[in-house]
């Protein structure tokens, strides 16, 4: 049925009929660009993701990217970028590389997906006042033509098969097109017959997102913002689900921030502009209310004092759901006040090279390693053996935070289990922990704290403790029994581009204990 759709969509395109001259209603892109990719743009090159590719007339066939950049490329998404620049030449820039992306044949088959081909009209749409209103008669046909043809074949590729956030995208994709050509009527009803279920199927009733990434998750409430504005701009009626899944991601996403308004860095997920952050939050409404723990996803946040812990407590996503999942079972990070202090090492998720991967095992996280094997298999398109039980306490008393949580990932291959327990102070001054191995024979473990790189360490004389340094002054102390204590190096992916940073490495010994307990309290 989808093939005939689509093949009635082509019929209807090359006969050429209903192509208006330019949208009926605007469309505006809501989100910032950042002028310097967009210089950078101008000059030949993209950057997404800290990953930087030549961009130029002749380069759309290219296939030695990675799929999220080859997405990216073909979205246009970065038309924002051009836009927050907004000179003459980047809007030359931008109608020369839109021409030249309709004009070649050989464009790679991701770039007719359902969710890229969604973020595509969206972005023409949300930018045809930038680029085309000044162009000439020729190019806006041209668009026109492609944005009508585009649109059929969406409508006829619903629902997208993908079965994460980018279905959301590519049914924003032909809200917009419905909202801007109303001619095509038939588009509207065909996207909205989705949208309540796919709301139903990946917004979990605390909020959460069914990805388990707070980068899925900014991305799918963008999504749903979006969609609302085009339907109060079309006056037409809104699903009962949008409203209520909106306010609930909004309350869940301040869940995953730190005390700097950037996310926590857990599957997939990099810092992000807290600015956007706080936009997008202001789109989905004017609620402040925030929540200590996403039982559903199995985040939870500890906060006390200026202090917030934020642990991945929680399996990992189910197969299909799981692009940007990582193996990081019952890591976490911690920061004080508006500086982190403990971190996962971010992600690399638009890279083509071995650091994607590497940032995704268990050793790039703050968490426990058992014989240097990650806690779940990484595969190129998620995860394969994983933890299945993931089990789970908490309790608060006195503004004082405990958390007791256990996983399997590792039951299959050693037997073992992995079983940690924190407790933050009421103060937020006072991190403990406790990791333990519960397996009939000793395992060889490390246990790793990745540092902010702006954090520096130093070994005390004893060798038991290292002393935290932050960039405001404060001073912490890192002190530990039953495992021998190190100050390694250590990488961070989460910021705007790789930065050399530490790890506090607790090795055990293979006849040693198979429990090691730590604190992070914070000095004078």
């Amino acid at each position: 049925m989808r093939g005939a759709r689509q093949w009635m969509a082509k019929l209807a395109s090359l006969r050429g009929a209903s192509v208006p001259d330019a949208p009926s209603l605007p469309v505006r892109d809501p989100w910032p660009g950042e002028p310097a990719r967009g210089a950078r743009i101008i000059k030949g090159e993209i950057e997404y993701l800290g990953v930087v590719r030549p961009l130029r007339p002749g380069g759309f066939t290219s296939g030695d990217a990675s799929a999220p950049m080859l997405a990216h490329i073909h979205e246009f998404s970065w038309l924002r970028d051009l836009r927050a620049l907004g000179t003459d030449a980047a809007r030359s820039r931008a109608r020369a590389l839109i021409e030249d992306w309709i004009d070649t044949e050989a464009l790679p088959s991701l770039a007719a997906s359902p969710p890229v081909t969604g973020a595509r009209l969206a972005a023409w749409l949300g930018h045809y006042d930038f680029f085309a209103a000044s162009a000439d008669d020729d190019f806006r046909q041209m668009l026109m033509a492609k944005l009508v043809a585009d649109a059929r074949l969406l409508a006829a590729s619903l629902p997208a098969e993908v079965r994460d956030g980018r279905a959301f995208t590519a049914i924003k994709g032909l809200i917009a097109a419905s909202v801007a050509l109303p001619e095509h009527a038939a588009f509207l009803p065909r996207a909205l017959r989705f949208l309540a279920p796919e709301i139903e199927r990946q917004i979990l009733p605390d909020g959460a997102h069914v990805e388990r990434s707070p980068a899925a998750h900014l991305a799918a409430l963008q999504d749903l913002t979006e969609i609302r504005a085009l339907l109060q701009v079309a006056r037409a009626e809104q699903p009962a689900q949008l409203p209520g899944a909106i306010e609930r991601m909004a309350v869940a996403l301040r869940a995953l921030r730190h005390g700097d308004g950037g996310l926590a860095l857990f599957n997939g997920t990099r810092e992000d502009w807290p600015n956007l952050i706080d936009l997008v939050l202001s789109q989905a409404g004017r609620t402040g209310r925030s929540t200590a723990s996403l039982a559903y996803p199995g985040f939870h946040r500890l906060a006390a004092g200026k202090s917030v812990a934020i642990v991945d407590a929680g399996p990992p996503p189910a197969a299909g759901l799981d692009r940007n999942a990582h193996a990081g079972t019952l890591s976490f990070e911690f920061s004080a006040g508006r500086e982190r202090l403990i971190v996962n090492c971010g992600a690399a998720p638009a890279s083509a090279t071995d650091w994607r991967d590497a940032l995704r095992a268990t050793a790039a996280h703050s968490t426990m390693v058992i014989a240097d094997v990650s806690s779940a298999e990484i595969r190129p398109d998620g995860l394969g053996r994983r933890p299945v039980a993931v089990e789970l306490q908490r309790q608060e008393a006195n503004g004082a935070h405990w958390l007791e949580a256990s996983h399997d990932g590792w039951k299959k291959l050693f037997g073992a289990v992995h079983r940690r327990r924190l407790y933050l102070a009421e103060s937020g001054e006072d991190l403990r922990g406790e990791d333990s191995i519960e397996a009939d024979e000793p395992q060889p473990f490390t246990l790793r704290f990745h540092l902010h790189p702006n954090v520096t360490a130093s070994l005390q004389q004893d060798g038991e403790a290292a002393l935290l340094r932050l960039p405001s002054g404060q001073g912490w102390r890192l002190r530990a029994g039953g495992a021998v204590l190190s100050v390694e190096e250590s990488i961070y992916f989460g910021g705007t581009e790789p930065r050399r940073a530490e790890q506090i490495v607790l090795t055990g010994q293979p006849d040693g204990p198979q429990q090691v307990k730590w604190a992070i309290t914070k000095m004078g």
